[in-house]
């Protein structure tokens, strides 16, 4: 066991805990500042709200842990995030049906895939793991495998979860399939260690601020917002730590 790693854990739990305290520390003094925003910001009257709030702090001290490609442990918070945002959707209800059958068969077999091969690569001295970025046609296959999973999710909505028409609630159904897709190839290609899954950690997290805004949730607008930045932060110490020579697509565009 290699005990340098779990403490870089432990650091970035508290690291998280303490943003998030700050960040709800925030959200009520505006409340109390703004009372047009009371039980906006603020709703420990709902389940699914309380359920959120260990999950993201949690999922922050994932990301940040993983910021570093040589660290697997992040990917233990990863699974203990994935569970309670599955519990969360599954309080949302049908709507949310699609986001907890995700997390529930998807992210969190993803989650344990990533354990196994990330603390493989340290027995195997860890070459293969370096990141690296996809070549050409995996992006190419990546990006349709973006739009097929984004199609599917508005007719699924459509169809079986909304049961409305095509034409009826088309950009926050788009926002939401981009939101599940995006986040399906985020957690796939990080269990590869490819840099290209914090370019679609970005994109989850434009969508969310896109969606919510749409909704008029403004703590969820908050919250991706800092994740857009969380989420930005490990992209760029993940494409620094990008050899040269494991660009990939990315070598078009390098002189």
């Amino acid at each position: 066991m290699n005990t340098a790693l779990w403490r870089a854990l432990g650091r970035n739990t508290i690291i998280s805990i303490i943003l998030f305290g700050a960040l709800l520390g925030l959200l009520y003094l505006a409340e109390m500042l703004f009372p047009s925003l009371q039980g906006q910001l603020i709703q420990f009257d709902s389940a699914p709200w309380v359920v959120g709030i260990p999950a993201s702090i949690i999922g922050v001290a994932y990301i940040l842990t993983v910021r570093d490609p040589q660290n697997y442990t992040g990917f233990f918070a990863g699974l203990i995030m994935s569970i309670l945002l599955g519990v969360q959707f599954v309080l949302y209800g049908k709507q949310s049906a699609d986001s907890a059958f995700l997390f529930f068969f998807v992210f969190i077999p993803f989650q344990m895939m990533s354990i196994y091969k990330w603390s493989r690569s340290k027995d195997d001295g860890g070459a293969s793991f370096e990141p690296k970025f996809l070549d050409t046609p995996r992006l190419l296959m990546s990006v349709a495998m973006l739009i097929i999973i984004t199609a599917g999710d508005y007719f699924l909505a459509t169809y079986v979860l909304q049961e409305n028409s095509i034409k009826e609630g088309i950009v926050p159904k788009l926002l939401n399939g981009l939101l599940i897709s995006s986040s399906f190839l985020a957690n796939y290609w990080l269990i590869y260690r490819k840099t290209d899954s914090w370019i679609y950690w970005f994109i989850y997290s434009v969508a969310g601020i896109g969606l919510f805004i749409y909704l008029g949730n403004a703590f969820s607008i908050v919250l991706f917002s800092f994740f857009l930045v969380i989420n930005s932060m490990a992209g760029i110490a993940w494409i620094k730590a990008t050899k040269k020579e494991n660009l990939g697509w990315v070598k078009i565009f390098v002189k």
